[in-house]
């Protein structure tokens, strides 16, 4: 995937429902080369379908983490849109003080988070990471 590809995925993940004219619009590229892209995407399985996820949707992960990332210079718009097209990639929240991203993270196995932290680590300008393992989520009313 190169990085059209990724802000594809990227634009996708903000709004599935969003039209072939809309996203090449969004992204100044023509109809014709977003429709052809989406296509290869589906069909070499780095898009595997479209569906609505809800708030408890993230909870079915068994492995899930936070990772904190300090990034170089100026290129964070750039590395969050690289995030948003990971599929274990749940949330990005910009933030200030030690790290300059947090990454939700969500995974069916430690070997998939692994793999995943990794790839998150070959992007460039991710400097430095720290990532923690979240082992329980309490919520506030339920027990």
């Amino acid at each position: 995937m190169d990085e059209i590809d990724h802000r594809i995925i990227a634009e996708l993940r903000r709004d599935g429902r969003v039209g072939i004219s809309d996203l090449a619009d969004r992204l100044t590229l023509s109809r014709a080369t977003v429709r052809a892209r989406m296509e290869r995407l589906s069909e070499r399985g780095d898009i595997v379908g479209f569906t609505v996820l809800t708030r408890g949707d993230g909870t079915a992960l068994p492995v899930r983490g936070l990772m904190m990332i300090g990034i170089e210079g100026k290129g964070g718009e750039r590395i969050m849109a690289r995030l948003a097209g990971i599929p274990a990639v749940q949330a990005v929240h910009s933030t200030n003080g030690r790290w300059d991203l947090i990454v939700e993270l969500g995974t069916q196995t430690l070997v998939e988070l692994d793999e995943v932290l990794h790839r998150i680590r070959n992007i460039d300008g991710v400097m430095t990471s720290e990532t923690n393992l979240l082992l329980s989520t309490r919520r506030p009313g339920r027990r």
